[in-house]
């Protein structure tokens, strides 16, 4: 198993802010589905093309294939996964992170950068070789914020208000 440990040293309490608002505004929403919404206490642990083995714990994904699991560990890719940058994960969520993500072709992947108050959101396609890449959809800020929404899961409301609620406060 190639489990990469990473320095979390770097994460603050706005990181943990940010996540937790994103999973109590989509928690509600997805009662009674077969779709559920997870904070960075789960993980996922797949093969990449070059047959290794790889887990990453996201920030917050949407999983609607719960049922190939161990433990706390999904095998089955998420649909949605949201990662927020911290000094020590940057170069890791922008990197090898996303690359992973689209190798395995998890159809949206959010990079919120709490610092800047600016959600970039991924949207997985294929190429004209039918290979899966990802394309910039939109970066939202305050100057278009009312444009933020999860493209792949349409009914699921979130605003940029609820995302950063309570990322200034002093801690």
């Amino acid at each position: 198993m190639d489990l990469q440990i990473l320095d979390m040293s770097g994460a603050r309490p706005e990181h943990s802010t940010v996540i937790v608002n994103f999973v109590a505004a989509v928690r509600e929403q997805l009662l009674n589905s077969t779709c559920y919404v997870f904070s960075d206490n789960v993980q996922y642990r797949w093969h990449t093309k070059e047959g290794d083995e790889k887990t990453v714990i996201p920030d917050a994904s949407i999983n609607c294939r719960t049922k190939t699991r161990k433990g706390n560990v999904f095998l089955d890719i998420p649909r949605f996964v949201m990662e927020v940058l911290s000094p020590s994960t940057e170069k890791y969520d922008r990197g090898e992170k996303m690359e992973l993500y689209r190798q395995q072709e998890v159809d949206e992947y959010w990079i919120v950068d709490w610092q800047k108050k600016s959600v970039e959101i991924y949207n997985l396609d294929y190429d004209e070789n039918g290979k899966p890449q990802y394309y910039l959809w939109e970066t939202i800020t305050d100057q278009n914020k009312e444009a933020l929404k999860i493209v792949h899961f349409p009914s699921l409301k979130i605003t940029f208000d609820q995302l950063f609620a309570e990322v200034d406060m002093d801690y």
